[in-house]
C-alpha cells in the first residue's frame, strides 16, 4: 500500500493494460479504444505527476527492486529507480504521449486502422514510460527495444503505403546497429564488474574497470545512443520516418524514442564521466550531427522533415551540453524540446491534415496562413526552437551554450553558435515561406481528407493551445528545475554569469538568422530562394543529405551484393554443385558397375527359386 510505489506501478502499467484490452476485446470498437487508451494514459500522468510532487525537494533517489534473475554469484534486480531525472521524464513522456493521443481522434478520424493506432500508441507509452524508471541498464534495454519495436509498427502503420514500409524497416534496421552496440557495451560491464546497477555504476563502481575496458564500454553503450537518437553516422533513418501519420512523429521527435538515447547519456553522465575519451568522441558526434542535419535543413521542402533534421540538430546539441558537463542544461533543454518540438510537428499535421501535401510551398498556395491558430502556434514554436526570448527554448540554449563556454576548447562553443544562426534561419525560412504566398496566388484549399466533426476537430486545437502554454511559460522554471535536477543527480549546473557576453551574441545571431530568412522569403519582393541554393552544387549537397543514403548504399552493394552475396554465388557454383553432381554421378556409375554381374533376368530367376522350393517340398512330404 506504499504511495509511491502505487503511483510508479500506475504510471508505467495502465498503458500496457489498455494495449491488452484493445488488442484482446475492443480492436474492433474504435471509439471505445480510444478512450482506453486516453484515459490510461492519463492515469499514468496523475501518476507521474503525484511522485513529481512527492519527490520534489527530496535530495535521494527512491529504489523499489525485487531479484529478476540469478546464476551463482551473479544477481539481477528489476524494479523502479525514482530520482529528479526519471521522474521528470515520465511526467514529460505522459504528458506529451497524452496531448498527442487527443490530437489524434481528429487527425485518425476515419481511418480504417483507428483501432490498431491506439494499441501501438499505448504500446509504445508503456515501454518509453517503463525505460524512464528502469534501475538496470538489462531492464532498461528491454523497454529500449520495446521501444525500437513500438516505432517501428506506428513508423510502417500505413503498411499498404510502399514508402511507409520502406521506412519502418530502415528505422528498425539502422538502429538495431546501435543497439548491438549497446549490448555488447551493457554484457562487458556485467562480465567486469557482476552487475549493471545505474546508481552503483554512477556512485563509482564503474572504476573497478580498467581505463581502456571502461572507454571501450562507454562508446559502446554511446552506439545505441547514436542509433536511437539518429546522430552521425546512424541519422538518415529519421527524415525518412516521417512517412507514419504526423501525430507519430510529434511523438518520436519530442520526448520518446529519440530522445531515450539523450536520456541514457544524461542517466549515465557520471559513469561516462570517467572515461574523458569517450566525451570528446561524444562532443565530436554530437557537433558533426548539428551542423549536418542543420544544413540539410536548408533547402528542404518538405515540412515534416524540416523539423525531423531540427530534431537531429537539437539532441545532437543536447548531447554536446551533457558532454560538456552542463548536466542540467541538456535535461533542461530535452524539456523544453519536448515541449515545442510536439507544437510543431501538431501544428504541421493541422496543416497537412487540411489541405493534404507536406510542400511548404504547396501549402503557402493553397492559404495555409487561413489556419490561425495552427500557424500562430507554429510561429511561437519556431521562435522557441530559435533560442529567441522569453521563450522556454532561449533560457534552456543559454544553458547549454554555457556549458560550451565552460569547456576548454572554444571550437564547440563556436560550433554552438554557428549551430544557433542557423537554427534560427530555417526556422523562419519556413515561417516566412508559408505566411509569403509564391508570385503565382493562391489556390483554394482542397477538402480535408478525414472529415472529423467540430468536438473532433476541436480536440486537434486543445493540444495546440496547452503546448504553446508551456512553450511561453516554461522557461522561467528554469531555475526551480535545475535545483530538482541538481539535488537528484549531484551534478551542478553551470553558471551563465561568468559569460555575460554570450547571451547577446546567441540572441544575437538568431535575430541574424530571422532577419536574413525574412530577407531572402519574407519581404515583399523577396527572390525565396536561400544562400546555399544559389550555388547549385552545395544546394544538392544538402539535399541530398550529404549523399550519406548513397554511401550506405554503396556499402552494401560492396559488402553485400559484390561481397558476401558474391561469395556465396561462387561457392554455389564451385563446391555445391560440383558435390552434388558428383555425388549424383557417382551413384549412376556404381550402379552401371554393378549391373555387370548380373544379367538382368530377375523374372526368370524367381520363378527357378519357386520351382526350387516345390519341389524341395514335394520331397520331403511325400
Amino acid at each position: 500500500m506504499d504511495p509511491i510505489l502505487l503511483a510508479a506501478l500506475t504510471a508505467t502499467l495502465t498503458p500496457l493494460a489498455a494495449f491488452g484490452a484493445i488488442v484482446l476485446a475492443t480492436r474492433r470498437r474504435p471509439g471505445l479504444s480510444a478512450g482506453l487508451a486516453i484515459g490510461a494514459v492519463a492515469l499514468a500522468l496523475a501518476g507521474a505527476l503525484f511522485l513529481l510532487a512527492r519527490l520534489w525537494g527530496l535530495e535521494m533517489s527512491v529504489t523499489y527492486t525485487t531479484r529478476w534473475m540469478a546464476s551463482g554469484s551473479l544477481e539481477i534486480v528489476c524494479g523502479f529507480l525514482l530520482d529528479p531525472l526519471s521522474v521528470l521524464m515520465l511526467t514529460v513522456v505522459t504528458a506529451v504521449c497524452l496531448l498527442v493521443q487527443v490530437y489524434s481522434l481528429g487527425y485518425m478520424a476515419g481511418d480504417p486502422g483507428f483501432a490498431r493506432y491506439y494499441a501501438f500508441m499505448s504500446l509504445f507509452a508503456w515501454a518509453m514510460a517503463s525505460l524512464t524508471v528502469a534501475p538496470t541498464l538489462l531492464q532498461l534495454y528491454v523497454f529500449w527495444e520495446l521501444v525500437g519495436v513500438s516505432s517501428y509498427l506506428l513508423i510502417g502503420f500505413w503498411y499498404a503505403k510502399f514508402s511507409a514500409s520502406q521506412a519502418g524497416k530502415k528505422a528498425f534496421v539502422m538502429t538495431r546497429l546501435g543497439d548491438v552496440a549497446f549490448f555488447l557495451g551493457l554484457l562487458l560491464v556485467l562480465t567486469h564488474l557482476g552487475h549493471v546497477e545505474i546508481t552503483r555504476l554512477n556512485a563509482g563502481a564503474a572504476a573497478g574497470l580498467s581505463g581502456h575496458r571502461l572507454t571501450v564500454a562507454a562508446l559502446l553503450i554511446f552506439g545505441g545512443i547514436v542509433g536511437k537518437s539518429a546522430q552521425f553516422p546512424l541519422l538518415t533513418w529519421l527524415p525518412d520516418a516521417m512517412e507514419g501519420p504526423t501525430p507519430v512523429s510529434a511523438l518520436l521527435h519530442s520526448a520518446t524514442m529519440v530522445a531515450a538515447g539523450v536520456y541514457l547519456l544524461a542517466r549515465l553522465l557520471p559513469f561516462f564521466s570517467l572515461a574523458p575519451t569517450a566525451l570528446t568522441v561524444i562532443l565530436a558526434v554530437g557537433t558533426l550531427s548539428m551542423l549536418l542535419a542543420s544544413t540539410m535543413a536548408l533547402v528542404s521542402r518538405d515540412i515534416k522533415q524540416v523539423w525531423a533534421f531540427s530534431t537531429i540538430s537539437q539532441l545532437g546539441f543536447m548531447l554536446m551540453g551533457l558532454a560538456a558537463g552542463g548536466y542540467v542544461a541538456g535535461v533542461f533543454h530535452l524539456t523544453t524540446h519536448a515541449g515545442f518540438k510536439a507544437l510543431l510537428f501538431l501544428c504541421s499535421g493541422v496543416l497537412i491534415h487540411h489541405h493534404g501535401t507536406n510542400d511548404i510551398v504547396d501549402l503557402s498556395r493553397r492559404g495555409a496562413r487561413r489556419q490561425t491558430l495552427a500557424v500562430a502556434c507554429l510561429a511561437v514554436a519556431a521562435a522557441a526552437l530559435a533560442g529567441l526570448p522569453p521563450l522556454s527554448g532561449f533560457f534552456s540554449k543559454e544553458l547549454l551554450l554555457a556549458a560550451l563556454a565552460a569547456h576548454p576548447n572554444p571550437v564547440w562553443l563556436a560550433a554552438g553558435l554557428l549551430g544557433a544562426f542557423l537554427t534560427a534561419y530555417y526556422a523562419f525560412r519556413l515561417i516566412f515561406l508559408l505566411l509569403a504566398p509564391p508570385a503565382g496566388g493562391m489556390e483554394d484549399a482542397p477538402a480535408p481528407h478525414h472529415d472529423a466533426p467540430p468536438g473532433v476537430r476541436g480536440a486537434m486545437a486543445a493540444p495546440l493551445v496547452v503546448l504553446a502554454g508551456v512553450t511561453l511559460l516554461l522557461g522561467w522554471a528554469e531555475k526551480p528545475l535545475a535545483r530538482f535536477l541538481a539535488a537528484g543527480g549531484g551534478l551542478t549546473p553551470t553558471a551563465a554569469g561568468h559569460h555575460a557576453w554570450l547571451p547577446f551574441t546567441a540572441v544575437g545571431l538568431a535575430v541574424a538568422g530571422v532577419a536574413l530568412a525574412w530577407w531572402e522569403f519574407g519581404r515583399r519582393q523577396a527572390p525565396r530562394v536561400g544562400f546555399a541554393e544559389r550555388w547549385p552544387a552545395l544546394g544538392e549537397l544538402f539535399a541530398q543529405r550529404w549523399y550519406l543514403d548513397h554511401l550506405y548504399r554503396l556499402a552494401l552493394g560492396a559488402l553485400v551484393d559484390h561481397g558476401a552475396a558474391h561469395l556465396c554465388a561462387q561457392g554455389d557454383r564451385r563446391v555445391i554443385d560440383p558435390t552434388v553432381d558428383g555425388l549424383a554421378a557417382g551413384t549412376v556409375a556404381g550402379g552401371r558397375r554393378l549391373a555387370v554381374w548380373h544379367a538382368g533376368r530377375f523374372q526368370a530367376r524367381l520363378l527357378a527359386l519357386f520351382l526350387v522350393v516345390a519341389a524341395l517340398a514335394v520331397t520331403v512330404f511325400f
